[in-house]
């Protein structure tokens, strides 16, 4: 009858619906997903088509705000969903909206973790948020992708693979099928731009990652040479940052993927207005998700943490629970370096912030930060993410690579988290083989709950070093062996 109701709700649309009939649910029932949207995607039909679908989709509630998702913090405190879906129009997005979600996620329960993972649904008009929650439909697996970075070259989890070099001038390879060796050229200065759009176009990528400078307006190649730029909407190669320079169109086949901005500055900012990069991306670009800051960037940890969780644990996690486990990860390191870190913001991200947020942290802790410490303060907030964030999206396993198996049974008001190494079981690998280890130190074992738990904590008598929610389990002390199993017994409530 509740969800006659709120349909009913929807389906009239005579009234502003502020956070209400969400309210008329019981205390503690819970809710799988959760769709929050602006009275302004409200009152515009074409708009809503895009909430409805999602609603449809997930069988969701829906809650609407006047101004801010905040506005819904009760409603998500009723609710306690494990997946919220933003639906907002490109003109209301920026930095600070972004910032507050973060927080927001994290303000349903006491503990210090997000609730829920998050995305949001936006696009440079309806028609291409609706592409968006379509094409974010049936789940993918990773098959090609093109990147600006060189971490990702030796292309093990991909069929086919292209890059442009961001640490040697004029360096470029590929891998043109699924077993064949990687191949590298050089090309000059003049030709690292056109060479991008041409792989781009070859390898028509299911994902692309980049991480040279950017800006809400534009994204350089590496070296800065030359630019993708938007222009109404579609994303186009140019000599400078003038439209006038153009050299092609960023050629697109109509296929959806994923646009990981793992190191770039700002790329991640819609900045109120669909003129932007990230609508560009979501837009001809074609992303069902897109990945990216919000700010200048330089520690790094959110996102090259995101990338090093999903591509060292490859078809383990969808992109969304990576980015998810990578930033609860944050929060418990936070915590246990001071829990002042979680409570305190940012100082500000005008360009001043670099000499004034670590004399600012130094007070707080009364000690002197070290560089991690001032880099996670700095990236706590600050990662968007764009599309569903329940769309299983994924890497493919790689040949050798999935040496151990996790499973979890729940009885009573225990669940047993029970972990089987194989014979070929690499402990380096599990802690993430080293990948972007400038940037992101070894990860803990880590396990995204099948079913959400009600309030799991660590079994008496076990010596486990966990972070541990409703969602997630992280084991820092975990040097297993191969050939071993292991038990980790939690209490939860029933």
């Amino acid at each position: 009858m509740k969800r006659i109701c709120a349909l009913l709700i929807l389906a009239c649309a005579v009234m502003v619906v502020l956070p209400s009939f969400a309210q008329k649910k019981k205390k503690n029932v819970g809710s799988e997903y959760v769709v929050l949207a602006s009275t302004a995607v409200k009152n515009d039909a074409a708009w809503m088509e895009v909430v409805n679908a999602l609603q449809q989709k997930h069988r969701a509630e829906v809650v609407f705000y006047e101004k801010a998702p905040r506005e819904t913090l009760k409603n998500l405190q009723q609710l306690q969903p494990r997946y919220v879906a933003i639906v907002e129009k490109p003109e209301n997005l920026n930095r600070d909206y972004v910032i507050d979600m973060h927080k927001v996620s994290r303000e349903v329960d006491e503990d210090i973790y997000a609730d829920f993972l998050w995305g949001m649904i936006t696009g440079y008009d309806a028609a291409a948020a609706m592409k968006m929650v379509n094409n974010s439909t049936e789940p993918l697996v990773i098959r090609d992708a093109v990147a600006t970075i060189m971490e990702l070259n030796s292309a093990k989890w991909f069929d086919r693979y292209a890059w442009i070099d961001d640490h040697t001038l004029g360096l470029w390879g590929e891998k043109t099928a699924k077993g064949e060796a990687v191949k590298t050229g050089n090309v000059g200065p003049k030709d690292v731009l056109p060479k991008f759009t041409e792989l781009y176009a070859k390898y028509n990528p299911d994902l692309v990652v980049t991480a040279a400078h950017a800006t809400e307006r534009n994204l350089e190649m590496p070296f800065s040479l030359g630019f993708i730029i938007p222009e109404n909407g579609k994303l186009i190669a140019s000599r400078s940052l003038s439209p006038k320079d153009k050299i092609c169109d960023l050629q697109e086949s109509g296929k959806r993927k994923v646009y990981f901005a793992v190191g770039n500055c700002l790329i991640g900012n819609v900045n109120n207005t669909k003129n932007s990069m990230a609508i560009a991306w979501m837009n001809s670009g074609n992303a069902a998700t897109m990945i990216g800051y919000v700010v200048t960037t330089w520690h790094g940890r959110n996102g090259w943490g995101g990338l090093k969780y999903w591509v060292t644990t490859p078809g383990r996690y969808s992109l969304a629970e990576a980015i998810y486990l990578n930033q609860q990860d944050m929060l418990y390191q936070m915590n246990a370096w001071n829990p002042v870190m979680l409570k305190e913001s940012y100082p500000r991200f005008d360009g001043a912030e670099f000499s004034e947020a670590p004399a600012k942290l130094q007070q707080l802790l009364k000690a002197q930060p070290t560089h991690d410490q001032v880099g996670f303060w700095h990236d706590r907030d600050v990662l968007a993410y764009y599309g569903d964030p329940m769309w299983n999206v994924r890497l493919q396993e790689v040949a050798g690579e999935n040496d151990f198996t996790v499973t979890s049974k729940v009885k009573g008001k225990k669940c047993v988290v029970t972990i089987t190494t194989s014979e070929n079981f690499n402990l380096e690998r599990m802690k993430g083989d080293h990948f972007k280890q400038e940037h992101v130190l070894d990860l803990p074992f880590s396990y995204f709950f099948p079913e959400r738990l009600k309030n799991p904590r660590l079994a008496e008598g076990q010596d486990w070093k966990a972070a541990v929610d409703e969602n997630f389990l992280l084991i820092y002390n975990c040097d297993f062996e191969p050939n071993k199993t292991y038990e980790i017994v939690l209490d939860i409530d029933k």
